[in-house]
């Protein structure tokens, strides 16, 4: 299983578990509305920045296999 869909499946589990918590909380309901509402931010930012990580080593990784990909076909004897 890659760490990708591990990490996805970890978030969708705290999302909801702290989803659920917030909806029955004993608060008024714009108190709940502004906790479902930060916690949306919250999560909103945290996935971002997960993403701009993946994207990173992703993006490290294509380049490494591009890198080594130019240098093999360098190595190679050039038919005619």
């Amino acid at each position: 299983m890659s760490t990708g869909k591990v990490l996805i499946g970890v978030l969708a589990g705290v999302a909801a578990g702290a989803f659920l918590g917030i909806l029955f909380a004993p608060d008024k309901g714009c108190e709940t509305r502004k906790k479902v509402a930060k916690y949306g931010k919250d999560l909103t930012d945290e996935l971002n920045e997960t993403l701009k990580v993946f994207m990173a080593d992703l993006s490290d990784k294509f380049e490494s296999v591009l890198k080594d990909a130019k240098e093999s076909a360098e190595k190679e004897p050039k038919e005619a």
